[in-house]
């Protein structure tokens, strides 16, 4: 059911977004998607598609597809630069993999037959998704840069002092551990979709033994995340610290205080926040942080994985909320959204599964409220966080911390990789007199 859903919600989504990209003069995800199998492509998300893929298929049957896969990269390169087509590019792998994802849909329809055919297909669909998933992101950032004139960082950034300005606080202590710390937490936040494809590796290692998929796993809930987040975009449009107050807007133009090179060394002086004018380049993709939620979902995804998973999932939450405010692409009360928006999809994905008993209707209603009180707070109650920062702050943080609460009290209750209540096991019967 889920994977019917999920395929018709996607592909509608897709055909709308190709449609208001046309209507804005840009490609949209479905167009690029079929340039990717001529031109040169990022190859990151559609070997990590393959990947996934790949979990349905046995060990030789991954090596014929990797093989395949590089062999026709590596030709259709020599081929490219050869007869002059391809365009001005860094990468030259990536359409291989596309190629191949297709050929097992092709395979999967005319060579196999019942559970088989529908394993194949689910895998198949698994990377279309993730493939599906980044192209629509990209796109939809176009589409907020060109349709959002105005940004609402003054709201936010006045709201942040409820805080103490972390952002700018985060700025200045990794300022001081560079070039070291900011190239490694550079690198985590870059690759925080490398973290999460391992992490699901892992949770999907026995699909081709079992014939089948667990009931719950990361890749769900990262698919419903990049879904869902980026709406709130539209909604509550934000560039952040480094571009609304810094030197990430240099030469952009129609920018108020970015061209004072205030972040992150100075807070941006107090006065009663108002729309400002920003470029139509810049992405308005701040609110909520979904780099802090995709950590969090890994987080929560690796508590049940071996030790050194468990670290690794510990170290990127915590390298990757470090670069979010560290190099000024959010505020603090972006990650506080952030965290309260993944426990709530992640929830909510697990109570599909398990079944919409009282305490999952609670939980996720709960989410939402609170997600959506936060959201308002910092529209609508901006100064009166800044002018009252210590009844204010702290009941940020304990808004988000209750979810945290929340969530963890009902989860006890579930199997943490199915989203199943564990069986209870029989009581011993006396015997009869």
């Amino acid at each position: 059911m889920f994977w019917t859903a999920a395929g018709v919600a996607v592909l509608g989504f897709l055909v709308a977004l190709e449609i208001a990209a046309r209507d804005i003069g840009v490609p949209g995800p479905m167009t690029s998607q079929v340039k990717d199998l001529i031109y040169a492509p990022k190859p990151g998300p559609l070997y990590a598609g393959l990947a996934l893929l790949m979990v349905v298929l046995t060990w030789r049957q991954r090596l014929l597809a990797a093989g395949a896969a590089l062999g026709i990269d590596v030709v259709s390169a020599l081929v490219r630069w050869m007869i002059g087509v391809d365009p001005p590019s860094e990468y030259f792998l990536g359409g291989g993999a596309l190629w191949v994802i297709l050929a097992f849909a092709v395979i999967a329809v005319t060579r196999r037959t019942g559970a088989e055919r529908t394993l194949l297909l689910k895998g198949v669909g698994l990377a279309f998704l993730l493939m599906a998933g980044r192209k629509t992101g990209d796109t939809w950032l176009i589409i907020t840069a060109k349709t959002r004139p105005t940004v609402l960082d003054p709201y936010v950034a006045t709201a942040d002092r409820a805080l103490g300005d972390p952002s700018w606080l985060a700025g200045r202590m990794l300022e001081a551990t560079a070039p070291i710390g900011t190239n490694i937490v550079q690198i985590v936040y870059a690759q925080l979709a490398v973290a999460a494809v391992v992490v699901a590796l892992y949770q999907l290692r026995n699909v081709a033994v079992e014939g089948r998929f667990p009931r719950h796993h990361l890749v769900r809930t990262f698919l419903v995340i990049g879904l869902l987040g980026p709406a709130f975009y539209m909604i509550f449009p934000v560039v952040g610290p480094v571009f609304a107050y810094g030197p990430g807007a240099s030469g952009t133009g129609g920018v108020e205080w970015s061209l004072l090179n205030l972040w992150p060394h100075t807070p941006p002086p107090l006065s009663t926040p108002h729309p400002m004018p920003y470029d139509g380049l810049t992405p308005r993709n701040c609110m909520p942080s979904l780099h802090t939620a995709w950590s969090i979902a890994i987080f929560i995804h690796t508590r049940r994985a071996p030790r050194p998973l468990r670290y690794a999932g510990t170290f990127w939450l915590v390298a990757t909320l470090t670069a979010t405010l560290g190099f000024g692409y959010h505020y603090g009360v972006d990650l506080l959204a952030g965290v309260v928006f993944a426990l709530t999809i992640e929830a909510a994905l697990r109570a599909q599964v398990r079944g919409w008993d009282r305490p999952a209707v609670v939980l996720v209603s709960y989410g939402t409220v609170v997600f959506t009180a936060l959201l308002v707070s910092y529209r609508y109650l901006p100064m009166e966080m800044a002018l009252h920062p210590r009844v204010w702050g702290p009941l940020l943080v304990l808004a988000m911390t209750s979810v945290v609460y929340v969530y963890i009290r009902t989860t006890r209750l579930w199997d943490a990789d199915t989203g199943t209540v564990p069986a209870r096991q029989p009581q011993p019967q006396p015997e009869p007199a």
